[in-house]
């Protein structure tokens, strides 16, 4: 299986190149070159499988340049019981009839970013030992992803993480969890601005190729293609979970800020997985299901991106949606360069008569709705949900069709929002044993304005 740029650049690249690289050099992003199909009679044998063995049978079909034995191996020490906490991994919870919920965050940092990013950690670790090289991992995250990267490559030979965030944004739980890190590979650095501003950065550091190759820089956003990969697995777990045979189709509905989630199950549905609808749910930051109700994609200014209860979703330009723009323009990559090199675009009316192909619905959720559907859910099912889940549950239930079960992939788990459970439920939200107490543990970060250079400057000191 090769790799080719969204933009263009047709250079074959193998799997483990493109694990370190990130964006590719013309600024695009990598896909493969095609979706493997996934037979009936191939889901049928995979229902049986455990999370770990499911994991390595998609997995192989596209990475064929690390051998099978270490591939498994790496794959059987990332999803445990003892890192993910029960032996499906990714157990379903039914909240009514025909609505489920797919638990993602039993993890180390309580978000479904561990699913890839634990995968990632290892893969990393064992590609640079085999290469004899290092890498220096270039992040922005809006709350989870940061988190999730550094626990993962915390103590890892051969990286180091570079993690930006926008300061004052993140839950006070979240800052904790990256800042109190006190490993010598890990560095906080809070961006005055919004995640917009730090992911920029992270695309200019990219693009300037003679910096990246000089200081090896990496990605661990979902920009890399391995961490999407990674996490096109649950949603084949949470199909084999909510049927009993494979004539069977499902839903998702996914939180989505970044597009990373989401586009993880578009590539499940074009492998052939009986997706019947990708459900995509904004907060108030309405970018993408803006584009998907009106084929418009405009992306806001910082000063236009509100600060909601949901903030790992307070994003407004989408960096993984190129991939599916990609797809959805027949894999044209000059329109794809003209799009997205403009910054914001109209598709043509047959260019967004397409979309109804691809399985996509949007809708979107206030703060007023996130604290009625936390209550509802609390109410009826004894089940606690975090402010982004929140969000995905709301917009799943109006798109509810009888005997098509619909799942939403959970964020993370409430005690990362604790600010708001305590609005909606009027009670502190239960945290792990380990985490209690964690906001007060002295912490590590630097404050630096939203300039690239400044982070360049940065990094070359620290490395």
């Amino acid at each position: 299986m090769k790799y080719i740029s969204t933009r263009g650049d047709k250079t074959p690249r193998g799997f483990s190149d493109i694990l370190l690289e990130g964006l590719a050099p013309d600024g695009g992003l990598y896909l493969p070159t095609h979706y493997p199909i996934v037979t009936r009679a191939m889901l049928a044998k995979w229902r049986k499988l455990s999370y770990a063995e499911l994991a390595f049978e998609i997995l192989s079909l596209y990475i064929d340049d690390i051998p099978a034995a270490d591939l498994r191996r790496l794959v059987e020490k990332t999803y445990t019981p003892e890192v993910f906490g029960t032996k499906e991994i990714t157990p379903l919870k039914q909240v009514q009839p025909g609505l489920y919920l797919e638990a993602l965050s039993n993890g180390p940092t309580l978000a479904f970013k561990d699913m890839a990013m634990q995968l990632l950690g290892n893969l990393f670790e064992y590609e640079l030992g085999r290469r004899g090289e290092t890498l220096n991992i270039l992040g922005a995250t809006s709350g989870d992803t940061g988190s999730a990267a550094e626990y993962a490559m915390r103590g890892k030979a051969g990286v180091n993480v570079f993690m930006l965030s926008p300061h004052g944004r993140m839950s006070p739980f979240q800052q904790a969890q990256m800042f109190s890190l006190q490993d010598a590979n890990i560095h906080n650095i809070t961006i005055e601005g919004v995640f917009d501003d730090c992911q920029d950065i992270v695309k200019a550091t990219s693009n300037d190729l003679e910096f990246k190759r000089k200081y090896r820089i990496g990605t661990v956003n979902s920009i890399n293609w391995a961490r999407l990969l990674a996490q096109v697995v649950y949603y084949f777990a949470g199909y084999f979970q909510a049927t009993q045979s494979e004539q069977e189709r499902v839903s998702f509905a996914v939180p989505s800020g970044n597009f990373g989630n989401i586009c993880a199950g578009h590539v499940a549905r074009m492998m052939g997985l009986p997706i019947k609808r990708l459900v995509l749910a904004t907060n108030e930051n309405r970018v993408l299901d803006e584009f998907f109700r009106t084929g418009t994609y405009r992306p806001r200014a910082s000063a236009e991106t509100y600060e909601t209860s949901s903030p790992s979703m307070d994003i407004s330009k989408a960096s993984n949606f190129e991939r599916f723009v990609f797809d959805l323009l027949g894999r044209n990559a000059d329109r794809v360069r003209e799009l997205f090199q403009a910054g914001h675009f109209q598709l043509t009316p047959g260019e967004f008569d397409r979309i109804s192909v691809y399985g996509f619905l949007s809708g979107h959720s206030t703060h007023a709705d996130r604290l009625e559907t936390i209550r509802q859910t609390f109410k009826d099912s004894g089940v606690m949900i975090d402010t982004h889940t929140a969000d995905g549950l709301k917009v799943a239930r109006e798109y509810l069709e009888p005997n098509v079960p619909m799942i939403v992939l959970e964020t993370a788990l409430p005690a990362k929002f604790a600010e708001t459970i305590v609005e909606a439920l009027g009670r502190e939200p239960d945290r792990p044993a380990a985490l209690h107490g964690i906001e007060n543990l002295p912490k590590r970060f630097q404050v630096m304005r939203a300039d690239a250079e400044a982070v360049k400057n940065y990094i070359r000191s620290n490395v």
